[in-house]
């Protein structure tokens, strides 16, 4: 069985609430950052929708993974 630490769950936890605070400032900057590098009428609605489900998964896995880790080192359950 794996040992998942309650702690780092907790982590997890606020770190998926944070990702999603500060998914809307990430989507804003990297579509921004996007629209600087091509022109308008090239970006159809089914890229940006890809693009923002691309931004949200890659926010979540980070900062829950972030929180997990940091929550399972604060508990004082690493060796």
């Amino acid at each position: 069985m794996i040992d998942i630490s309650l702690a780092g769950l907790v982590g997890a936890i606020v770190g998926i609430l944070i990702a999603a605070a500060v998914y809307g400032t990430v989507i804003d900057a990297v579509e921004h950052w996007l629209a600087s590098r091509r022109e308008p009428d090239e970006r159809s609605g089914e890229e940006i929708a890809l693009l923002r489900r691309g931004v949200l998964a890659f926010d979540i896995l980070l900062f829950a993974g972030l929180g997990y880790w940091i929550g399972y080192r604060i508990s004082g359950d690493a060796e």
